[in-house]
């Protein structure tokens, strides 16, 4: 059978800095640097054909610390699929120097799709199984509806009832920790920006309702390879991005918002966009980016059972099957091979990779564009300052040292190239408070307030430093890296073109911000 995937670079599992670059944050915690993917389907997704084995062997080999598989919701999937697939990845555990979260692809009730992550618990199954039955919108669709349309009007599909459907899903959940049915979980939104039906206020909404459990989005969606042109490709968006407003829509978005830019969301990579507007309220919202791995571009494998009566019958698709014929149709990258969400945790496993996560210590790279990459932002240039994710203040009218540390790639990625970073730019924005306006997706003061140039003939680490002065308001500082091929003159990423973008040849990296107080 095909390997299923390019041969990974070796591997880098938990890349520490070198010891002349500080590794503590403002809680004195020392961290290393651990690459994993959040959004991982296999045979049990009505649409992926990997084996959990498959998929936890791949990632290991393309140099993945931590992955969570997240199979869709759905009411074939809430029948036995959790039950099936949890001795599995008990199994890829044993098997594989990975750690492997069980999770699932919600359908969020009036939106779009969110990954659930639970942690290494033996109630996990238990509470994947009855948050789906109870909130996943198809689950529900079917049960409202049986023998109709998958997604029910005003119900499901949208309006205020599915809306509330979907902050009711997160309550319970809530509810559910505090009980001690599991001790924590974590929800991503996936995808957001796809179909437009994520509005401002939705986002609010959920991050509103559950601090702690719904943290973030993607800020980089999967299906990189989908706008590589045909016939070596399947000519669509880069991520799939090529949806236009629908029904339930929200109609502020403007068609940009429907793209992806560099292969980022746009709610991500747009300055002053809907993220900025969101960490202008002062408030933690945090990006990742991953594989949404169901077929590896170029593969030579097919579903085991392409009846699809195979899987509501039995919950999953069965074992790959060997055609010998590249399929140029599939749109994605192996676990690893291309988008990794990389947290500081303070050691490798279950707890601290999501303590990571939760707390926003995060950058996200593709195509291996950089080792690693850190933030150390000084109040006052003293001390050893904090990184991504972390708060700290500084007296009204006092300087901010912001120092970012670079270690750029050293082995090639799969497409066999050695990527360079081109130019680091320092995006600073004000935090102004509160919005009443719970819909409003623009931020128009975040600034770009440095910018470095990388020197082609630079070798080895790279340090960056400006210091923000007179500090007047509270703000918060992200980072943001390109390789500058497809970079706007202004540094900007361009709007990707559908069915002409080759995502090997547009690489950035972003990072979580810091936020600034003022005492």
């Amino acid at each position: 059978m095909h390997p299923h995937g390019a041969p990974g670079h070796p591997h880098t599992h938990g890349v520490p800095l070198p010891a002349d670059v500080p590794v503590t944050d403002g809680d004195e915690r020392g961290f290393a640097w651990y690459a994993g993917d959040h959004h991982i389907h296999t045979t049990f997704s009505r649409d992926a054909m990997y084996t959990v084995d498959d998929q936890v062997r791949r990632g290991h080999e393309h140099g993945l610390d931590w992955m969570v598989v997240t199979d869709h919701g759905g009411p074939d999937h809430a029948k036995q699929s959790v039950a099936l697939q949890t001795p599995l990845i008990a199994e890829a555990r044993r098997r594989h120097p990975v750690l492997v979260f069980q999770g699932m692809e919600w359908n969020i009730p009036g939106a779009e799709h969110a990954t659930f992550i639970a942690p290494d618990h033996e109630r996990t199954p238990q509470l994947l199984q009855e948050f789906e039955r109870r909130f996943d919108g198809d689950v529900v669709a079917a049960v409202q509806n049986p023998g109709g349309p998958r997604l029910v009007e005003h119900s499901v599909e949208g309006g205020p009832a599915a809306e509330q459907l979907g902050l009711d899903a997160i309550a319970w959940l809530v509810d559910q920790i505090a009980r001690g049915t599991v001790d924590e979980a974590l929800v991503l939104s996936n995808h957001p920006m796809r179909t437009g039906r994520v509005s401002p206020s939705k986002v609010r909404g959920w991050r509103d309702a559950a601090p702690g459990v719904f943290v973030g989005w993607e800020g980089a969606p999967g299906h990189q390879a989908a706008a590589l042109p045909a016939p070596l490709g399947r000519g669509r968006g880069r991520g799939q991005y090529d949806e236009r407003p629908g029904r339930w829509s929200f109609p502020g978005y403007d068609l940009d918002q429907y793209r992806t830019w560099g292969g980022f969301d746009a709610a991500t990579a747009r300055m002053g966009g809907l993220w900025d507007s969101l960490l202008a309220e002062g408030l933690p919202w945090w990006i990742t980016a991953n594989s949404d791995n169901h077929f590896d571009h170029g593969d030579t494998v097919r579903v085991g059972h392409l009846d699809r009566e195979h899987y509501v019958r039995h919950g999953h698709r069965g074992e790959p099957v060997e055609t010998g014929v590249p399929q140029h149709g599939y749109v994605d990258f192996a676990p690893g091979a291309y988008s990794r969400t990389v947290v500081g945790a303070v050691r490798r496993d279950y707890r601290a990779v999501m303590a990571a996560l939760r707390e926003g210590r995060v950058f996200v790279v593709h195509g291996g564009l950089v080792r690693a990459v850190e933030a150390r932002v000084r109040p006052g240039g003293e001390g050893p300052g904090v990184t991504f994710g972390a708060r700290t203040s500084v007296r009204r009218g006092g300087d901010v040292e912001v120092e970012l540390l670079v270690d750029p790639a050293t082995e090639p990625n799969p497409s066999g190239q050695v990527p360079r970073s081109a130019r680091w730019d320092v995006i600073v924005g004000t935090v102004t408070g509160r919005v009443r306006d719970r819909d409003l997706w623009e931020a128009p003061g975040t600034r770009v307030v440095e910018s470095f140039e990388v020197s082609p003939r630079a070798v080895g680490r790279q340090r960056f430093t400006t210091t923000l002065r007179g500090v007047a308001d509270p703000l918060y500082v992200r980072f943001r890296g390109s390789d500058g091929r497809h970079a706007r003159p202004d540094g900007h990423p361009e709007v990707d073109r559908i069915g002409d973008s080759d995502p090997w040849d547009d690489l950035w990296c972003y990072t979580n911000p810091v936020f600034v107080d003022v005492g």
